[in-house]
Formats: structure tokens, C-alpha cells, sequence
């Protein structure tokens, strides 16, 4: 089987370019390299860092330089052309996906979907830009063949005749080889994102005041589209003056990590999210997360993976609790570890993938026999 995928930023992922960022990029990263390591052929467009017609292969995924000077449906047209797959992917809410959905159906070539973010499952409200093009969006969600949902609040969103094409495809983490104990870490809390508005950085600020004898160590620059230049700036001066808040601002993806693992704690004041790739790389580190309402599948509930809560008083009430109690932030830290390595390896993403793929097959067979029959 091959599969192409059309995205700049894994390539930076792949190369450990330390100004790349983007949960969804650095996912897709993961599950191409695995879709490689397990026996497909995978081939990644770049339209910048490779030249028309450069290919590089990293770990088993071929990067190919495509023209950037010619319009994208153009662009994807070509790629799908020269390279003859038989399935593409593609990441987050985009009106693009509708023709783009159809050029590769045009062609023969079956599509694959994945949601990022929550609002991907509700196509009015999921567009961040061109939001009055979202019935193109819906196009490209009609014409998809899979669907893939992150967890399985996200099926429930989506309306009832394509619910049955989408798949759960779990995240992806490696696991470091130490953990540092909880009674040897630096008692901070870290919080990792990029600064925009749906993020609430201004939570994470109240609740930092509230708490001025623990440090926060902050991770993340500011989107600068999305929300006013002055409130950006007085946001990025809190963070910087704040006595208890180290602010980093953009740190490349393999010190955020470290950020993470040897935090006491990891904080997320998000309003909205999709299963964010941060909380399972604390997981895997061993940290608990704090988790202002955000909790894909109750797991951080039902799994005892650190604590979600409904206000700011019950956040700040949790990190306290938290922080005096190292033997019970451990033990959460150990069922988060065990959690990602079960559930989210390579291996389980690469099964639910290659489940979802042959459930498509196995229908269109099953449709061809039905028609031969009749």
C-alpha cells in the first residue's frame, strides 16, 4: 500500500528542525515513520526546505520537493498524478479538502481524513480562517472515505450517515528511557502551547498569581493572527514579569519535552482541544496533568492520570493538593506511563490504521460482488 501526505512542517519534525511546532504535524510525523517501519510505501510533498524534484527518505518516509509556485489544487493534482498512491491523508479542518477530496477520488485514490481539534467534527464552526467557505469543508468530509476521530466524543458530533466511516486512531508517544522520581523533581508546573486565545493564557495567569510559591515553567509562542497586538503584548509582559513564571517562549519540540519530564505537574487551561499530544508526553514522562475541563474519554477521570476540574478555585485547589503530595503524583505519573506505552505506541496506531483501511476495502468488495449479482 502507498500513501501520500502534503505538509511542510513534518518535514521539520523529521529533521529536528528546533523551530518547528504544531501538535498535528508532529503526529502526522509519528504515524507516517510508523506506517514506514510497518511495510508502507509513504512519500511526503514539501513545498519548501527541498527543491522541485529533491527526494530525502527519513526512516523509511520519502520527502519529495514539489513546486510552490503554482496554485495548490494544482499542486495536488500533480503530486497525486506522478505519484499514483492508493490512499492520501490529510490533517484538520480545511476547505481546501473539499476539492482536493475530489481531485484524488477523480483519480482513483481513496482518501483518509484525521480530526485535530473538536471543531473538525463540527464543520460551521471549524474553519479558523474563510469561515463562511465551511460547506467546501463539508464537501471534503462527505467524500472522504475514512473519517479518523482522535477519541469517541468526536462520533457523536458528527452527523448519523458518517458516523460509520469514522475510526478511532490513537495518538502516538515514545516513551523515554528514565523517568525521573517525583521526589527528586523541581516541584514546577509546566503549561506547553502555543499562545492563542482558545489556549486561555489569561487562566494560566490567574492561576499562577493564586499560587506564588510554586513556579511555572511556561513553553510556547504567541500566534500573532488570532487575537489583538495589544493583548498579545500585555499577555507575553504578565508572563515575563511574573515572579513565579519562567516564560521560555518558543523552545524546539525535544526541550519541551524535557520541560515535561521533569515537571511535577502539567497544566492545560484550554477551552477547547482535540486529544492533546502534550498530555500523553507527560504520560509518558511520568507527569500528571491538571486539566482545566479538557479530558478526552474521561481518561485522566476514570484512569487516575492527575486531576480535571470545572473552575479556576478547583484548579488551583488541585495543584496545591498535588504538590505536598509526591508519593500520589508518582503513582499517577506510573499509570500514565503504563497507560501510553498499551495504548498509544506505534504499533497500536499502525492497527487501528491498517483496521480502518481494510473495513473500507472490504465494504467496496463486498458492494462489487452485491452488483455482480444482481
Amino acid at each position: 500500500m502507498k500513501i501520500v501526505y502534503l505538509n511542510n512542517p513534518v518535514y521539520g519534525y523529521a529533521t529536528g528542525d528546533p523551530s518547528v511546532c504544531g501538535g498535528a504535524e508532529r503526529y502526522g510525523w509519528h504515524l507516517m515513520r510508523a506506517l514506514a517501519n510497518s511495510g508502507w510505501s509513504v512519500t511526503v510533498g514539501v513545498s519548501s526546505a527541498l527543491r522541485d524534484g529533491e527526494v530525502r527518505v527519513i526512516d523509511g518516509v520519502r520527502f519529495l520537493g514539489i513546486s510552490c509556485d503554482i496554485q495548490t489544487l494544482v499542486t495536488w493534482y500533480r503530486f497525486l498524478k506522478i505519484e499514483r498512491p492508493d490512499w492520501c491523508f490529510w490533517q484538520c479542518a480545511d476547505p481546501l479538502w473539499g476539492p482536493c477530496a475530489e481531485i484524488a477520488r477523480w483519480l482513483g485514490v481513496r482518501t483518509a481524513f484525521s480530526t485535530m481539534h473538536d471543531r473538525d467534527v463540527q464543520p460551521r464552526i471549524a474553519l479558523k480562517r474563510r469561515k463562511n467557505w465551511w460547506p467546501l469543508y463539508v464537501w471534503g468530509l462527505q467524500r472522504s472515505d475514512i473519517i479518523f476521530i482522535q477519541h469517541s466524543g468526536q462520533r457523536e458530533h458528527l452527523p448519523l450517515h458518517w458516523q460509520p466511516k469514522a475510526y478511532l486512531l490513537p495518538g502516538i508517544v515514545s516513551l523515554p528511557d528514565t523517568v525521573i522520581p517525583h521526589a527528586e523533581r523541581k516541584g514546577t508546573v509546566a503549561w506547553v502551547a502555543v499562545i492563542r486565545p482558545i489556549k486561555r493564557p489569561d487562566l494560566l495567569l490567574e492561576i499562577a498569581r493564586r499560587v506564588p510559591t510554586i513556579r511555572f515553567a511556561v513553553c510556547g509562542a504567541p500566534t500573532l493572527y488570532l487575537w489583538d497586538a495589544k493583548e498579545i503584548e500585555n499577555i507575553l509582559t504578565q508572563l515575563r514579569y511574573l515572579p513565579n513564571v519562567e516564560y521560555r517562549g518558543h523552545v524546539a519540540p525535544e526541550q519541551s519535552l524535557k520541560v515535561v519530564g521533569d515537571a511535577s505537574l502539567l497544566l492545560s487551561t484550554s477551552d477547547g482541544e482535540g486529544f492533546p499530544s502534550v498530555f500523553l508526553e507527560a504520560w509518558a514522562a511520568g507527569t500528571p496533568v491538571v486539566s482545566l475541563k479538557i479530558d478526552p474519554d474521561h481518561k485522566i477521570r476514570n484512569c487516575e492520570l492527575g486531576k480535571v476540574t470545572d473552575t479556576v478555585d478547583e484548579t488551583v485547589d488541585a495543584i496545591r493538593s498535588l504538590m505536598t503530595l509526591p508519593g500520589r503524583r508518582q503513582d499517577m505519573g506510573m499509570r500514565g506511563r503504563r497507560h501510553v506505552e498499551e495504548h498509544y505506541s506505534p504499533v497500536a496506531a499502525v492497527q487501528a490504521f491498517e483496521t480502518a483501511v481494510a473495513s473500507v476495502s472490504d465494504s467496496r468488495t463486498a458492494g462489487l460482488i452485491q452488483e455482480e449479482g444482481t
